[in-house]
């Protein structure tokens, strides 16, 4: 373990809910349909995220729950039977079923797992039909994504073959590259989870080794190793150091030669470090505070201190996995403060205090900061971007240093309108 001083808090927080996840999840898996459980403010927050326009047919939608189903008057059990048959009806293309619960679902107690047993055996396997929950009232927004993939688990066909399973959400052409590279230093049988079509499910068992490429999977992770995978212990694939460790995680795993390793990694490193240069000028020896919401700020903290000479004033993360966050921690300066949990107000005092040059916060608390002059970047958008691997370390500097041009831009403005 690093030297860094790992604490604890609690109190009022400020997150996302876990449906927020099913903007990048439907669009990975477009035979799949995401129908939620919940009420409009849960309907129009998809929405919105997704910018979705009223009239077109995306593939998530929501199953209203009224005031009638909220008091008990309704049996809701009927009604979502009903608005799940119109939906199969109208979208016979549908191959996967997720019914994702809500806060209003969880807290009158609609039993999701049980409606979708029943539907499954009415539906007799012309669509799957799985449950899980992307409430907030205990998680956070990435989590949505666990809760879908970990659902895809018990699905997945048994094999004793050697392969490497990729596990998060990437974008396409994000996980294309890396499946080359992987295939280049001889490793042919590589596999993802989520897949591209939600019933062409890989296969699992005791020769299947495990890459996670996102940090907030935990209990995918532990189904995947219940089912006799080994979870790979390795930093996450942000930045150009961080995605070669955790290729050489997977290559060491297959016995694979270092040297052909590095003699197919080094021209993407020299490429990548003379991306980086410029946002490495702009960048070095800024403080910069994370405060928690994606699970991610671990390796960006480390990206941003190992590759950008950052300096890392707090790194908040909403939950602290320490297994699965093992090489992060060790890479991390001596003395770095991670926080897991939230005191929001707490956590604002001390930004307040510090006034460090840029904030990574959820974007409900960004405005706020910025009517403060202190630079913000939104979390959420690190989430939806192609970040992934080494070609896209320059992108993800980029993504930190915009905020600082566009604060050092104002500042300007300001100083010659006076």
């Amino acid at each position: 373990m690093s030297g860094a001083t790992l604490l604890k808090e609690s109190g009022p927080r400020e997150v996302f809910c876990g449906l927020t996840s099913i903007v990048w999840l439907h669009r990975r898996m477009p035979d799949a349909f995401f129908l939620v459980v919940g009420s409009r403010t849960c309907a129009h927050l998809i929405q919105s995220a997704a910018g979705v326009m009223i009239f077109a047919e995306p593939r998530f939608g929501t199953a209203i729950l009224g005031e009638r189903d909220l008091a008990g008057l309704a049996d809701a059990h009927e009604e979502l039977d009903r608005v799940v048959n119109d939906l199969l009806a109208r979208r016979p293309e549908i191959r996967t079923l997720f019914l994702v619960g809500s806060c209003p679902s969880e807290v009158i107690k609609l039993d999701l797992a049980r409606v979708a047993e029943r539907l499954n055996g009415e539906l007799q396997g012309r669509t799957r039909v799985l449950n899980y929950s992307g409430s907030g009232i205990e998680t956070t927004f990435t989590q949505g994504e666990d809760g879908a993939l970990n659902a895809l688990v018990p699905l997945m066909p048994a094999s004793q073959e050697d392969q490497l399973l990729l596990v998060g959400t990437l974008a396409n052409a994000v996980e294309d590259r890396l499946k080359t590279l992987f295939n280049r230093i001889g490793i042919s049988k590589v596999d993802s989870l989520p897949p591209r079509q939600s019933n062409d499910l890989p296969s699992v068992g005791p020769g299947t080794r495990v890459l996670l490429t996102q940090p907030y999977l935990t209990d995918t992770a532990r189904s995947l190793k219940a089912r006799g995978a080994e979870i790979l212990q390795a930093p996450f694939p942000l930045g150009a150091e961080g995605s070669r460790r955790w290729m050489n995680a997977a290559a060491k795993s297959f016995d694979i030669n270092s040297n052909l390793v590095e003699a197919t990694l080094e021209p993407l490193m020299a490429r990548a470090r003379m991306a980086l240069k410029p946002y490495i000028e702009q960048l070095k020896g800024k403080r910069v505070f994370l405060l928690p919401e994606s699970q991610l700020e671990l390796p960006l903290a480390r990206f941003l201190h190992e590759e950008c000479g950052v300096e890392l004033l707090e790194v908040g993360t909403p939950y602290l996995n320490r297994e699965i966050m093992k090489a992060e921690l060790e890479l991390l300066p001596e003395n770095t403060r991670v926080m897991e949990g939230q005191h929001v107000e707490k956590q604002l005092d001390r930004v307040r205090e510090q006034r460090p040059d840029l904030v990574v916060c959820g974007m409900g608390l960004a405005n706020p900061l910025e009517a403060e002059g202190i630079a913000t970047k939104w979390s959420i958008e690190l989430v939806f971007s192609p970040i992934h691997g080494i070609d896209q370390a320059a992108d993800l500097a980029e993504l930190f240093s915009r905020p600082l041009h566009r604060r050092e831009l104002l500042n300007k403005n300001l100083l010659t309108s006076v």
